[in-house]
């Protein structure tokens, strides 16, 4: 892991001091960057989200999708995780602890908008990150490769109705236009415009290619990182308010990783796949797409929502969380093997 990427929880902290100072000492700045919109999108944040996505959808090769076959064990265990068990195990925590354990401490106007972010949280399986877990654990490269081609091809079509039937059954209603718009800006179009950058790229030869892509990480951690600092500029107010709300958003979130890795990982056991197999389908169960998550819950809810700071709260526990499921995995090798 690069220096970002190991310490992305301080980053992430460091961008909350600075975002909730700034947004009280410059409320001015931050309400002009909040009003640059064009039909509800955001230009400086769908400008910086396009910076974090893309470089790491260049790193896909769907090509990869014909290596699928080789362990469809591990990509059956991967689908049902990531798209039958892990969003609505999401949609079920939210209600449980947001809508009712948790209400009486977090600000009614927003209960709604919350679960609306864990659940758009939910919906977007990793894609970028899961690369580095899955090396962490000596996973199969071509599984963790297929997996995630896979997924970003299902997510194309899938993401949006998917979301718009939980938050329905939520009772949450989002205007299908935006939602639309919003996996066109931030799904297709950087899809499109990733493979064509890794075409030309990889033309050049393969040290090119890794070259560019070393490059290219500060960039988009960077954009990350710039996001969320606009994003607590406009949270601040709340979050002084309120400070618990951070630790409450965490725990429906803490919950589901350590849930949708462990199923995942136990039924690759159950099915006889190899350790190799069921490392890199556990952790892709367990981790998310958060920029992409960010970036619709900003486009369908606004800065202030409470649905952009839940997603942010995902980016927060995301790199110390998935370190501790990759060291259960990697010393649980023995008893893995033994089934």
């Amino acid at each position: 892991m690069n220096v970002f990427e190991r310490y992305l929880t301080v980053w992430v902290f460091l961008c909350i001091v600075v975002g909730i100072a700034f947004g009280q000492f410059l409320p001015g700045v931050f309400q002009a960057i909040g009003a640059l919109e064009v039909a509800q999108v955001n230009l400086p944040v769908g400008l910086l989200i396009w910076v974090m996505i893309i470089p790491m959808l260049v790193k896909v090769d769907f090509g990869a999708l014909q290596e699928v076959r080789q362990h469809l064990k591990g990509i059956g265990v991967t689908l049902f995780v990531n798209w039958l068990v892990k969003p609505f195990s999401m949609a079920l925590l939210g209600w449980l602890f947001i809508r009712h354990w948790f209400a009486p401490l977090l600000p009614p106007d927003q209960i709604d908008s919350y679960i609306a972010g864990l659940i758009l949280l939910a919906a977007a399986p990793c894609t970028a990150m899961v690369f580095v877990w899955s090396r962490l654990t000596g996973g199969d490269p071509l599984f963790t490769l297929s997996q995630v081609a896979l997924n970003d091809s299902i997510m194309v079509l899938a993401f949006a109705p998917l979301v718009a039937f939980l938050l329905g059954i939520s009772a949450i209603t989002v205007p299908w236009a935006t939602l639309l718009i919003s996996v066109l800006l931030y799904i297709v179009i950087p899809v499109i415009l990733a493979q064509l950058w890794r075409r030309a790229l990889l033309a050049k030869g393969q040290a090119a290619f890794d070259a560019a892509m070393e490059k290219m990480g500060p960039w988009s951690i960077g954009a990350l990182l710039l996001t969320l600092v606009l994003l607590f500029a406009f949270q601040g107010e709340a979050i002084l308010k309120q400070p618990l709300v951070i630790a409450l958003l965490a725990v429906p979130i803490l919950i589901q990783v350590l849930f949708n890795s462990a199923l995942a990982y136990w039924l690759n056991r159950a099915l006889g796949e190899k350790h190799n197999i069921a490392c890199p389908s556990a952790l892709i169960g367990a981790s998310n797409f958060f920029e992409l998550a960010v970036a619709a819950a900003i486009s369908l809810f606004g800065f202030n929502s409470g649905a952009a700071l839940a997603t942010v709260v995902g980016v927060l526990i995301e790199v110390p969380v998935m370190l501790l499921v990759v060291y259960v995995v990697n010393h649980s090798k023995n008893w893995y093997e033994r089934a």
